[in-house]
């Protein structure tokens, strides 16, 4: 009488389980992207330090052509080193990434460039666009600076610009699978709508405010 089981002569023997040599080597593999992840966080954040700096210093003193060839030169080093070495975790050098571009493209509008591309910078379309999204509010505060010193021809110099950025950026739509482009844009818009009531009310301040007059000359 058998009670269903299959015969012992037909059981298969039970795995040994992952071989020892495969364990290692993904034990290996994951230490090799721990460094590799600490290596690339902090190439990152020197990168965005730099690029935080400089563009204080830019709104402060103006161009600052040699600390922007340094940003270029490790922004370039960074997008490199991610292809070549950082699959997957890309994610941490977007921040640093995008800040650099604002950076170099902030230190193009103040020398009146026409803005470098992704292609001329060496980094993603990605990255490039989000740089391109702060970049508004940078040239709003440009805006706000001029007329805090009653520039009203050079605040709204600063505003047709963010217009014209604002215009470039809604042209895209695109999934934020993607890219997390649609809060730039919103922010943009946003900050455009606020410039464009602050430069129309200078505006009509200006218009209302009396001439000025000399003042009466004294006699002998």
């Amino acid at each position: 009488m058998t009670d269903g089981s299959p015969s012992s002569s037909k059981r298969r023997p039970a795995s040994p389980g992952v071989p020892e040599s495969a364990l290692a080597g993904i034990e290996a593999h994951l230490k090799q992207r721990e460094l590799r992840r600490e290596d690339l966080y902090q190439r990152a954040r020197r990168l965005r330090r730099l690029a935080q700096g400089t563009m204080t210093r830019l709104h402060a003193d103006g161009p600052a052509p040699a600390e922007i060839a340094e940003i270029r030169r490790a922004l370039a080093d960074l997008a490199d080193w991610v292809r070549r070495e950082g699959r997957g975790d890309e994610p941490l050098a977007l921040d640093a990434t995008q800040e650099a571009v604002e950076a170099i493209l902030l230190a193009a509008v103040l020398d009146g460039a026409t803005l470098p591309g992704p292609t001329d910078l060496g980094v993603d379309p990605e990255p490039y666009l989000l740089g391109l999204g702060d970049l508004v509010g940078e040239v709003r505060r440009r805006a706000l600076d001029d007329l805090g010193r009653d520039d009203l021809a050079g605040a709204e110099e600063n505003l047709a610009l963010m217009e014209r950025l604002t215009r470039s950026l809604l042209r895209f739509d695109t999934t934020r699978a993607i890219v997390q482009l649609k809060p730039k844009q919103d922010t943009a818009r946003t900050l455009l709508e606020r410039t464009r009531g602050e430069v129309v009310m200078a505006r009509f301040l200006a218009r209302a405010r009396p001439p000025e007059t000399d003042p009466p000359r004294e006699g002998p």
